[in-house]
Formats: C-alpha cells, structure tokens, sequence
C-alpha cells in the first residue's frame, strides 16, 4: 500500500502570542515569530455572517506540516497562527496524521473582513 505524500509547497510563518505591559496597568497582545514551516493549504467549507458595518467570512483549513516532537518550537500549538503575507490562519486544534508522527495537520480558521 503505497502513501500519498503532502506537497509542502507554501511556506507559512508560525507565530505565537504575547502579552505585554502597556504601561497603563493593562496588556497588550503582539505576535512573535517562531519560524518558517513548509505546508499544504487544503481548504475547507467556508460560511459568511454580517456584522455590524461589514460582511465577516470564515474558512475553514486544513495545513499539513512535517511532525515536530511535543514541546519543540516548531511544533504548532491551539491559540498560534500561521502568516501567509497578509493573509492569517487562526490554529484551532493540532492531530497527527499518521501513527509515526511525521505530519500533523492543523485545523485552523482564515477570517476575512469583506
């Protein structure tokens, strides 16, 4: 039985979030570069809602990445994102795609303001 291979054809920066002091006694969230990772963006059904002034899409991916140990830097985590240029990739939740670990695919959500 042969396997099919993820084409990792899209290099997406992983990011991770901040907290830091604002100086009035509050935070303020910045986002800090973990590193490139190489991917396969496979789009998922998307939905639209309106808000208040703007029409709010949100569409489901799912990106394999190559497996990375648990506790390593390079392995995604819920609550991270993945950047694309302008482009975010909210990480929902991380599973390994096969038993040996040598990719995971991440459930992540892409919002855009129409």
């Amino acid at each position: 039985m042969s396997r099919v291979q993820p084409r990792l054809d899209r290099a997406l920066l992983l990011e991770t979030p901040e907290r830091v002091p604002d100086g009035a006694g509050g935070v303020t969230v910045t986002w800090a570069a973990l590193g490139t990772l190489w991917a396969e963006l496979r789009p998922g059904a998307g939905r639209e809602r309106s808000g208040r002034a703007t029409t709010v899409s949100r569409s489901p991916w799912r990106i394999i990445v190559r497996g990375a140990p648990v506790g390593s830097a390079a392995r995604p985590q819920p609550d991270q994102r993945f950047r694309e240029g302008q482009r975010i990739f909210a990480i929902l939740a991380v599973t390994e795609v096969d038993p040996t670990g040598r990719y995971l695919m991440c459930h992540a959500e892409e919002e855009t303001v129409a």
